[in-house]
């Protein structure tokens, strides 16, 4: 499900992945019907929901489901390898990240003071890495801003045994006119940075918020509720029902949130924002969900693998300590 990110010109060159790849068209997964939702997430009106400025601080606790402990809210999440049998076989409901599945999302952002065109193209691909004792399946997004490539990523993801989605990590590359600008990379294990979810096994209202990860040398201090669930939503793809909505925030940014949807059995269909702070005002709808046919995957592999050839000079000491990514 993409977010916020940001690449390099010699990853550029490799990157000719788009909405128009190679593959079968996977549909949505129910139709609509009438069902209550939140407020529509390309409404500039602010949300009352969760205001996150008068939330409890967290605690660093043990936590039970997916590191969670029942009423209580962790300032990060505990991570233990043991409940990591088979970590790349990721196929939450909500989250399902099957090597050659590759979202493309189209929405709208402001930037610079102006509202431009955004689009995201987010691949499973068939490449794994181990991060922090544990093998991870590796994804590769690209951003474009008004057509202009201005990110590429590189995220880490496994699944414990009890079907939590837990992010190890991230390598993003940000450009500008074609150009490498920065890359702020954090990985679990290195820089005191954790471990965090970025879906639980079985999302409940009411429950605590968790963290998403704890990158502190580069300020990644995400945390994520379950905000609704059983809402309908229609996009470019389809239309949904049962629709999971997750409010992501972080505590030094109040009243600023970006609200994901996901639709079971397809993974992230739409992103919306909520709060009266949050400046960027992202919106992305899901356009396209594809299986990419062998060659199409290849393409992707050798980009996803050109990124990570950039991360071993650019972050040399934390990816560079890092064993090469493996494809399946």
């Amino acid at each position: 499900m993409p977010g916020r990110r940001i690449i390099s010109a010699a990853a550029m060159s490799l990157c000719v992945l788009s909405s128009s790849a190679c593959g079968s068209v996977v549909g949505p997964s129910a139709t609509a019907s009438d069902s209550t939702a939140p407020a529509a997430p390309s409404s500039s009106a602010a949300s009352s929901a969760a205001p996150h400025s008068t939330a409890p601080e967290p605690t660093s606790t043990a936590t039970s489901q997916g590191g969670q402990t029942a009423g209580e809210e962790s300032l990060f999440e505990v991570f233990n390898p043991a409940n990591f049998t088979n970590p790349t076989s990721i196929d939450n409901a909500w989250l399902p990240f099957v090597p050659g599945t590759q979202w493309t999302f189209e929405g709208s952002a402001n930037v610079d003071g102006k509202r431009i065109k955004r689009r995201v193209v987010n691949t499973t691909t068939d490449l794994t890495k181990v991060i922090n004792g544990t093998r991870a399946v590796m994804n590769y997004e690209l951003d474009y801003d008004s057509g202009e490539l201005v990110e590429a990523e590189l995220a880490f993801f496994v699944q414990a045994d009890d079907g939590t989605v837990w992010h190890l990590g991230q390598y993003p590359e940000e450009y500008e006119d074609g150009k490498f600008v920065e890359s702020k990379p954090w990985l679990s294990g290195f820089e005191d940075a954790k471990a965090g979810i970025t879906m639980l096994a079985d999302p409940r209202l009411a429950t605590p918020s968790y963290s998403e990860g704890l990158g502190p040398k580069v300020g990644w201090t995400d945390r994520a509720r379950v905000f609704e669930i059983g809402s309908k939503t229609c996009v470019r793809a389809g239309c949904y029902t049962g629709v999971l909505v997750i409010d992501e925030f972080n505590r030094d940014e109040p009243d600023a949130h970006q609200l994901k949807y996901y639709a079971s059995g397809v993974g992230g269909v739409r992103v919306g924002w909520a709060g009266t702070n949050e400046e960027e005002q992202e919106t992305l709808e899901l356009v396209k969900v594809v299986h990419l046919d062998p060659d199409a995957l290849a393409k992707v592999r050798a980009a996803a693998l050109a990124l990570e050839a950039n991360a071993y000079v650019t972050s040399k000491d934390m990816y560079g300590k890092t064993e090469p990514a493996q494809k399946r």
